[in-house]
């Protein structure tokens, strides 16, 4: 289903099947909604679950504008609330999870609850890094090898090397085959560009813990603890997070990094389920 968005972004929103109240997956930067069907699987008995494709990602539009700014991401989330006909429980990934919470900011009641993994939501004072040229994060978007022959020589080069290669297989065989577009040469490349991958990391319109005070939704917020989880940002934020929002609990995973959802999708749909369904 394609929705209208601001911008004059269509954003794709995906029935990833389920019986019950509303609940909507919103994906890491890079990513779209197709690689966590694993967890939507896990969550179907519970919950009718839905997944949105982030404007620049997946099956949606480009902003006519070019302009990525996180505020976009708010605006696709109520686009697509409007469509399901919320308000919903929200499960957000890194990129994901700060948008619905920009989303809830702007609109109050559009996310009933929220389960957000590592949540891109900086302290203050913001860290140096964040909307610059030398942001690592959008560097290492910027090095991304786009094209390849095929969906399966991307898929035997993701699964030999972290960090894609801890996934499960079925999560990142999602990724490759959704997250590519056919070539007419036959080539395939990736769906989101790695410059727009590289743009939404250092756009504005970021959330920071100061705007959090307000918003009294429940919210459990997730980390993984995995030794080389402790070299990024945000697993750091977390706490920082937690201790803003006036009604919120922290969840830590010892065996899991920035990719958990995509790692032991089973484990996290059991949190999600025992931790917003009221």
């Amino acid at each position: 289903m394609q929705v209208e968005s601001t911008d004059g972004v269509t954003v794709a929103l995906h029935d990833m099947g389920g019986s019950g109240p509303p609940l909507l997956i919103a994906h890491a930067t890079g990513f779209l909604a197709a690689p966590y069907q694993p967890l939507a699987d896990a969550l179907q008995d519970d919950f009718h679950v839905f997944g949105i494709d982030f404007r620049a990602h997946g099956d949606s539009s480009r902003p006519t504008s070019g302009d990525l700014s996180w505020s976009g991401g708010g605006d696709d989330v109520l686009a697509v609330v409007d469509a399901i006909g919320g308000p919903v429980t929200g499960f957000g990934h890194s990129f994901g999870g700060a948008a619905l919470l920009i989303a809830e900011r702007a609109r109050p009641g559009t996310v009933r609850a929220a389960f957000l993994y590592e949540p891109i939501i900086p302290p203050s004072p913001l860290p140096d890094t964040f909307g610059r040229g030398d942001n690592p994060l959008a560097a290492s978007a910027r090095r991304r090898r786009p094209t390849f022959p095929s969906r399966a020589d991307a898929l035997a080069r993701y699964a030999s090397r972290p960090p894609l290669g801890r996934l499960r297989a079925d999560a990142l065989f999602a990724y490759v085959q959704e997250g590519f577009a056919d070539l007419p040469d036959g080539m395939v490349t990736l769906k989101c560009r790695p410059e727009d991958e590289a743009g939404t990391f250092e756009a504005a319109g970021f959330l920071t813990t100061d705007d959090l005070a307000g918003l009294t939704l429940p919210v459990a917020v997730a980390k993984g603890a995995r030794d080389d989880a402790g070299n990024m940002g945000p697993p750091r934020f977390v706490p920082a997070i937690v201790e803003a929002l006036p009604n919120a609990e922290q969840v830590t995973y010892a065996h899991l990094d920035h990719f958990g959802p995509f790692e032991d999708p089973d484990t996290i749909a059991e949190d999600v389920i025992r931790r917003t369904r009221a």
